[in-house]
């Protein structure tokens, strides 16, 4: 493929793409919506306790970052992307297109969940999944901290996610109650 890439991002690529990037604007993606359904045994977990990061599940929209590369970096960019997101995680590479805040639409790289493979956590539902992201740990921090750090950047740019925006208040209202039980 020749020409300039895009990457669409919904999670920590917003706050932490990691590639030099020419562009980056708001954009929606339909048909796909974010969700906590990827079990993490690496950066936000362990094998013992495994924490979620986000993917992409059937369904609904995405609010999130369209990031434009230049032709010249795609490969590393693609390269660089794949060894971050496919090597352990329930992860598909795909180009899907999206709209651009400006009334564009472009094709964007992205990765959504495969409901096949064996760390695909699917839906377990806003209890369970705050319990798992409250406890959990991985060689890239808290797990909590990528879901606070997810629904600061949509803040930041405007969005509103409000599966996210419950996740966390159930996080810190759990948070809360450890916290008072151990006398802090």
């Amino acid at each position: 493929m020749d020409g300039d890439l895009w990457v669409f991002g919904y999670g920590s690529l917003m706050w932490r793409p990691g590639f030099v990037f020419e562009d980056r604007r708001p954009a929606l993606l339909r048909g796909w919506h974010r969700a906590f359904c990827i079990y993490s045994k690496h950066y936000r977990g362990t094998p013992e306790r495994p924490g979620l990061v986000l993917g992409l599940a059937h369904g609904g929209s995405c609010r999130g970052l369209a990031f434009r590369i230049a032709a010249a970096r795609r490969a590393d960019v693609v390269d660089y992307l794949n060894e971050r997101e496919l090597l352990t995680y329930a992860y598909t590479g795909r180009t899907i297109p999206v709209a651009l805040a400006d009334g564009g639409r472009v094709d964007a790289y992205t990765f959504v969940g495969d409901p096949h493979h064996r760390h695909y956590a699917g839906d377990l539902g806003i209890q369970r999944a705050a319990e798992i992201i409250m406890e959990a740990e991985g060689c890239a921090g808290l797990n909590r901290d990528y879901l606070i750090h997810t629904v600061r950047e949509l803040e930041s740019h405007g969005f509103v996610d409000k599966r996210l925006h419950a996740l966390l208040t159930l996080v810190e209202r759990l948070t809360g109650e450890i916290d008072r039980g151990a006398g802090i």
